[in-house]
């Protein structure tokens, strides 16, 4: 059975839903959610959302802030365009009823409590004490739920996306996906006449990181399969503070505590991040992140410490309800005691290429969030502009989508699934090990530091697992877990082969044999196109 919409989303984050609320005014939207609606990095997100929103700071400083994170890579154009647009976001987000934490400080020049993050020069990151994600997921799921014109699918998952070219038809355009519901396994065409990816970033593809479960790259897998450029694959930001505690999963220790006076700290308690930067704990993520590298290598330590014991109790639970419940529960007291951390894969830099109204290269199709490579983020996202990308980009692209509805046609009539020439597997054991061995040797071979020998083993390895798992694909029986090993291997692939063709050590990609920026040129993405490789 076919189903029909005139705008199919692909993930339910921030990017997701704010486009779906911009469009279903006019428009009959489907949502395709992996798990329940608000399963996705959104929720998780701690920190908050960065915008100029005080007297004090400037678009200006803003924008300057995000170039010097980039590393030499932002598109200025780009990160102007969605730091002008900030401050208009937010405002959306509260009059949707987000309940941003107020300012309690008559002497500020904004209502809101805003902190300060790494690379920050100002404070401007309004949140919902540290929950700001689950504030902004819950608010829109609130509201996509009232909208008759949205039909939600909640646990079902993408498979891949339908083209002219796939069928043999031109010229090549997007006509929707094939979903498969997770409950009955049966895989449905979905047709729309314009399909919006909004699958979020490919954390899950390392052995350590702070995403979610959802997160193994699917957006960008299939927008590659389909013919799209994809850019900056290399840029994998690892964030410096995750949770190191064996019966924890994935906590991510927001930036904010560092933004409120946290030190981090070495197992004898004394400071270490003065002598690799002068802003020290508020220095980049990439600077952060190779400097907990360096220390724990150097010292053969299995993790190191935040503390922020130093400020005040009262002080440290109202601002940080999450981060001490959660520690509480692992017998972590964060104000009597420091806080056991490493870093984790946490963001995609790089993603399908994009414009600023959210266009790939294959007409019919979206790509907004950390699925996408905009221009924003270069060599190196800085804190709390991810969420702000959402917003920006997701009205953007619902704009040029109800200006360009009139020119889209409607999908055909799609084939079904064809599933006449496989059989049911017995040996789900090949995907639960080549899961597990791929997880580890990217961790091992393509993780904070790099070098080409490394990358050299991870291609040879990933090739032979993407030929294993693409002649398993042909002849098993589609499942969930098939569908994320598939996506992961290819995104993977694509990371190991962006990361050998960058001759240098810029922002997030440090080399060895390549320790230092390459001044000779002028900055360029690492750009691949189908038919670069088989």
């Amino acid at each position: 059975m076919q189903h029909d919409f005139d705008i199919l989303i692909i993930g339910s984050g921030a990017a997701g839903l704010t486009a779906a609320l911009h469009l279903a005014d006019d428009f009959r939207v489907a949502v395709i959610c992996k798990g329940p609606l608000t399963e996705g990095a959104t929720y998780y997100a701690q920190g908050g959302v960065s915008a100029v929103l005080d007297d004090a700071d400037s678009l200006e400083s803003h924008v300057n802030d995000t170039l010097n994170a980039g590393a030499g890579l932002c598109r200025p154009d780009v990160v102007e365009f969605v730091v002008r647009h900030g401050p208009g976001e937010i405002q959306r987000l509260i009059d949707y009823g987000v309940p941003f934490t107020r300012n309690t400080d008559g002497d500020s020049g904004s209502a809101y409590h805003l902190t300060r993050e790494g690379g920050h020069s100002h404070r401007r990151v309004v949140h919902a004490a540290d929950s700001t994600g689950r504030a902004i997921e819950t608010t829109l799921e609130g509201q996509v739920k009232r909208h008759d014109n949205i039909t939600v699918f909640e646990h079902h998952i993408a498979v891949d996306l339908i083209t002219q070219a796939k069928l043999g038809r031109s010229p090549d355009r997007c006509l929707g996906a094939y979903i498969m519901d997770r409950a009955t396994g049966r895989i449905h065409a979905f047709g729309a006449r314009c399909t919006y990816l909004a699958t979020g970033g490919a954390g899950k593809v390392y052995l350590y990181t702070t995403n979610p479960d959802v997160a193994t790259g699917d957006g960008i897998a299939m927008a590659w399969r389909a013919g799209c450029a994809v850019a900056n694959m290399e840029f994998m930001q690892f964030h410096p503070t995750c949770l190191y505690h064996p019966a924890a999963k994935s906590f991510l220790i927001t930036e904010a505590l560092r933004g409120e006076g946290a030190h981090l700290e070495l197992p004898d308690g004394s400071r270490f991040m003065p002598r690799f930067d002068e802003r020290a704990e508020l220095a980049p993520r990439d600077i952060v992140a190779r400097a907990i590298d360096h220390e724990m290598k150097r010292l053969g330590a299995d993790c190191l410490y935040l503390n922020i014991s130093h400020r005040d109790a009262d002080f440290i639970t109202e601002h940080f309800p999450n981060v001490y419940a959660t520690c509480m529960q692992y017998g972590i007291d964060i104000t009597q005691r420091p806080i056991p951390i490493v870093p984790a894969a946490h963001y995609t830099c790089g993603g399908v290429v994009t414009d600023l109204a959210g266009h790939t290269s294959l007409t019919g199709l979206y790509a907004v969030g950390e699925v996408a490579c905009t221009g924003l983020h270069g060599a190196n996202r800085m804190a709390s502009n991810s969420l702000l990308e959402c917003l920006v980009f997701a009205s953007s692209a619902a704009e040029d989508i109800r200006r360009n509805m009139p020119h889209m046609p409607p999908a055909p009539l799609l084939p079904e699934w064809d599933e006449s020439r496989v059989t049911d597997s017995d040996e789900a054991v090949v995907v639960a090990h080549n899961w597990d061995e791929l997880r580890r040797f990217m961790w091992d071979y393509v993780g904070i530091v790099r070098s080409t020998k490394r990358l050299q083993r991870a291609r040879h390895r990933v090739e032979l697992l993407r030929s294993e798992i693409s002649e398993y694909y042909g002849n098993f029986v589609v499942t969930p877990d098939l569908i994320e090993l598939r996506n992961l291997v290819q995104v993977a692939e694509l990371i190991i082969r962006c990361a050998l063709k960058r001759h240098e050590s810029r922002g997030l990609h440090y080399t060895l044999d390549f320790p230092t920026v390459d001044d000779s040129r002028p900055p360029s993405d690492t750009i691949v196109r189908a038919g670069d490789f088989s």
